[in-house]
């Protein structure tokens, strides 16, 4: 329901009603418009200096707000006291249950369901974040962190880092689903699949974040940001992912299959969308486990016993054990008791070893992740070189890649030539016609 009215400064807000309100009811929730044509309405809990109020309503009483065009009401409201953010980080992770498990048509999301099947809670993320805050221990079915072990340096880093890797980093997933979600296969009509792309862009910006500029050469705070991060600590930066600057290959990767993804969402090819999103999902995993290799080393090989690098160590490993525990529950109780929150030990060899017999179980490959690599020495770290995939596989999942290889480039090939066909079919040139037709 649209909801118009003016801001202090007699601009024109536009506003929609955030929920149903039943007749007579004395309070109604207004959702600001965003977009390029609209003043921002900037308040929550930024400091007075850095608040927008040129797209609020204005304050005080006896204001009139339009509600659908037509009836009139007056109103009183405090910029200050009644601006709540409806959607919050937090509640990314709170309402997954509903989101991502219950309530959606695709539920369970496989990506969440083995987050749930490893912590045995809905709200993980909020779990671990809130543990954190408080100095308090965790109640998971594994995983389990006690943070009254820490002082401020190493909770700082649980907070930080959970938050970022462990809750946006699921919602993002969700904002994929839910675009196959609303997915029209039948879509023959134009913009018939405007919300599936529209969620699908909002997993984008969930995984660049607003800082990362259009070129992504500002300085984020989230996954985009942590893949730049690690690619130039295991040389995996760069079209070949062997360099130590410029942008993640799998940020390359990643944002390649997101504009395959929205092309096949416009397309109405869901099933295709939602290669894209899985692939999307195991190659969002590879910054992770680069996270712990890093702390691992840190620990093991140069002795850094800080409580922040243990911390942001832990981390890394609650963000991506689940995936690990999925492939092998006792490679993941391995990295756990070397990098878990009071770890009275570390062994870098053991944490690397568990990843790299389960790499092709979780969609990576030893070059996709690299090593860590000693940039004044341009040599990667005494045991901890690139790891191989193939070899610790056995080989029994070479000719799948080589398939899917292959298989891949066919339909690259395939997808290019739909669109030229599509091209020549509005210009009125088919590639394809009647043999009856005559030909002028």
């Amino acid at each position: 329901t649209p909801i118009t009215g003016l801001s202090g400064n007699n601009r024109a807000v536009f506003g929609t009603a955030l929920e149903s309100a039943s007749a007579g009811a004395s309070s109604i929730k207004i959702q600001y418009v965003v977009d390029d044509s609209s003043a921002p309405c900037f308040v929550g809990g930024l400091a007075s200096a850095d608040q927008v109020h040129d797209g609020c309503l204005a304050d005080g009483s006896g204001n009139v707000i339009t509600i659908n065009g037509e009836d009139k009401y007056s109103y009183s409201y405090g910029i200050d006291s009644d601006n709540k953010n409806a959607r919050t980080i937090q509640g990314f992770s709170t309402a997954a249950q509903s989101k991502m498990f219950d309530d959606c048509p695709g539920c369970p999301y496989k990506d969440f369901e083995e987050f749930y099947n490893y912590y045995g809670e809905f709200d993980y993320a909020n779990q671990w974040v809130t543990a954190a805050l408080s100095g308090e221990s965790t109640s998971f079915t594994n995983g389990n962190a006690d943070f009254n072990t820490y002082g401020n340096a190493g909770r700082r880093e649980a907070v930080k880092k959970g938050t970022a890797y462990m809750s946006v980093w699921m919602y993002v997933i969700r904002e994929l689903e839910d675009a196959i979600d609303d997915c029209n296969v039948e879509c023959n009509i134009d913009n018939c699949n405007e919300d599936a792309v529209h969620a699908w862009d909002e997993g984008v910006a969930f995984y660049a974040g607003a800082e990362e500029g259009s070129d992504g050469s500002g300085s984020g705070a989230l996954l985009y940001s942590l893949a730049d991060k690690r690619c130039a600590n295991f040389k995996t930066c760069g079209p070949e992912g062997d360099s130590v600057s410029g942008t993640s290959n799998i940020n390359i990767k990643i944002f390649s299959e997101f504009a395959a993804g929205q092309m096949n969402l416009n397309l109405g090819n869901c099933d295709a969308a939602r290669v894209n999103k899985d692939r999307i999902s195991e190659l969002m995993g590879v910054p992770l486990v680069q996270g712990v290799l890093r702390y691992a080393h840190k620990i093991d090989s140069l002795a850094d016993n800080s409580e922040k690098s243990k911390a942001e160590g832990a981390v890394f490993a609650a963000a991506i054990l689940p995936r690990l525990h999925a492939c092998s529950p006792g490679a993941a109780a391995t990295v756990y008791e070397n990098m878990k929150v009071g770890a009275t030990s570390t062994s870098l060899s053991a944490v690397k070893s568990a990843f790299e017999k389960n790499l092709v179980c979780m969609g990576m490959t030893g070059d996709d992740v690299g090593g860590v690599y000693d940039v004044d020495a341009g040599a990667f770290f005494l045991g901890a070189a690139p790891m191989n995939e193939n070899e610790t596989s056995g080989g029994v999942n070479i000719l799948g890649i080589v398939l899917g290889s292959v298989l891949g480039g066919v339909a690259l090939i395939a997808m290019f030539g739909f669109l030229y066909m599509m091209k020549r079919e509005k210009a009125g040139n088919p590639m394809f016609k009647n043999p009856d037709e005559v030909i002028a």
